[in-house]
């Protein structure tokens, strides 16, 4: 089910070009109601469209340049036990579930590679994790975005 319409788009893509702006501002730039803007605004956080502001915060500015994957092969009736645990190290910034050869896809950072075999081993002694692979980034071809689908929501 959709939860944004064109007009959300329209809104969230002027957000993406003036983060801060009001919503004052916003019915300005866009030639909408005031309460139009608020409105839709309050339904965003009441319905948590909008991720967390932590998901803005680059983990290099925190310390952690390096960013990898490990995929992990799961006892599959430990599966809900070792997100729990994962969800313990810091330095793990998702998971997700995937279907294939392995069961997990997770994402960490670390300081550097001596940092990322501390993290490895971390998530290898988790109850229920019988084996990993990491990978480590190279480079961000394509860092995560939703603006494009936004762009073709709104029409433009």
């Amino acid at each position: 089910m959709t939860r944004l319409d064109r007009t959300d788009a329209r809104l969230l893509l002027a957000l993406c070009d003036v983060p801060r702006a009001t919503g004052v501002q916003l019915a300005s730039l866009l030639g909408m109601a005031r309460n139009t803007v608020q409105a839709r605004m309050s339904r965003w956080d009441e319905h948590k469209v909008l991720a967390p502001v932590d998901r803005c915060v680059a983990p290099r500015d925190l310390g952690y340049p390096l960013q990898a994957f490990v995929t992990a092969v799961v006892d599959q009736h430990r599966l809900e036990d070792v997100i729990d645990h994962l969800r313990d190290i810091a330095e793990v910034t998702e998971v997700v579930g995937i279907s294939g050869v392995a069961d997990l896809h997770i994402g960490v950072v670390a300081i550097d590679a001596d940092d990322l075999y501390r993290v490895a081993g971390l998530i290898l002694a988790v109850p229920g994790i019988e084996r990993t692979t990491v990978s480590v980034a190279m480079r961000d071809a394509i860092p995560y975005r939703t603006r494009p689908l936004l762009e073709r929501f709104a029409g433009e």
